[in-house]
């Protein structure tokens, strides 16, 4: 029998989950479930590269938590833990860091455009050898990956070929995982824009904790085109498909059924349809984060933290014997 190849991807535990995150990442992880060895992780440390409220992040990893499992991440099939709670996440960072060079970690997009919002601070530029720390602490083969992450992804692909080079073969060369649907679904206020926790207009998201009426009042007021007819054009009409998208991802039947069957109707029927189709898709993930208790989930946390510190300390004794640290 073939050993699965194994797959990490990190999550941060600021602000609500919304559908933008589940069609482009969250649905995603529980498929890959299926096909391979996978470790998910709320990424806490990543969280304190900007100002924040230590109660608050108190609250949001505990929300992630149950959210992660609540959209079918199982236990019984993958690790899923906080950052924080597997310390070699932090020793590997140090080891990349040395191998980093200051022109790359300067060229980061994120970090250009969170900086001017957030300032110049040490863990915000240094945070993409962190991340290549999350992946290669755990020597996976793949990663779940945005568009809008590649150039983070690239980072890891590279410290872990220089470390390879210069202390002997020890990490993967980690491959992307890109989803070909839903990557990346816009705001619903500016369909030009991804769909962001970080948007300060409530109505440009669909929050997978939002009422019925909420995720209904919210997709009649998206943003539309000029015109009636529903079609797949997302550089003229960029609203409607948007939507398009989004019903896809929660119908299940293909763009092109979908306009064929509204092209006609108007947007405020489209627009109906869109929400009854979103409604029925978050209705499973409510009622099992519901039904999660506090306690449930810290166990869930605190037996997987166990296991990724066991993984990690395999990793870090290998590491440490390359570098000369034993």
């Amino acid at each position: 029998m073939t050993e699965r190849k194994r797959v990490f991807s990190g999550i941060q535990p600021t602000g609500n989950v919304h559908i933008g995150n589940y069609i482009g990442a969250g649905r995603n992880y529980v498929a890959l479930q299926d096909s391979y060895e996978t470790i998910y992780c709320v990424v806490d440390l990543h969280a304190m590269t900007v100002p924040y409220d230590p109660e608050e992040l108190r609250k949001g990893k505990a929300h992630m938590a149950r959210m992660l499992l609540a959209m079918g991440i199982d236990p019984k099939r993958s690790l899923l833990y906080y950052q924080s709670d597997v310390p070699q996440h932090a020793e590997l960072s140090w080891v990349l860091g040395c191998l980093a060079s200051m022109g790359q970690l300067e060229r980061m997009t994120q970090y250009k455009e969170k900086s001017d919002k957030s300032g110049q601070y040490f863990g915000l530029f240094a945070y993409p050898v962190l991340m290549a720390a999350d992946i290669l602490i755990h020597r996976v083969h793949a990663v779940p990956v945005g568009e809008d992450q590649t150039q983070h992804l690239e980072l890891t692909r590279d410290l872990a070929e220089r470390f390879n080079h210069r202390f002997g073969e020890l990490f993967p060369v980690p491959e992307a995982i890109i989803p070909e649907v839903g990557a990346r679904i816009m705001s619903l206020t500016d369909p030009t824009s991804k769909m962001s926790k970080s948007d300060p207009s409530p109505k440009s998201r669909v929050n997978l904790t939002d009422t019925p009426d909420e995720i209904a009042a919210k997709i009649k007021s998206a943003v539309t085109d000029t015109g009636s007819e529903v079609s797949y054009d997302p550089e003229n009409k960029p609203g409607i498909s948007n939507l398009l998208e989004i019903f896809s991802a929660f119908d299940g039947r293909s763009i092109d059924e979908l306009v064929e069957e509204y092209r006609s109707s108007g947007y405020g029927r489209f627009k109906a349809a869109v929400a009854e189709a979103v409604i029925a898709g978050v209705q499973p993930i409510q009622e099992r984060y519901a039904s999660l208790t506090d306690a449930e989930v810290a166990q869930v946390m605190e037996a997987s933290a166990e296991k990724a510190r066991e993984m990690a300390a395999g990793t870090m004794e290998l590491v440490r014997d390359a570098v000369g640290l034993d």
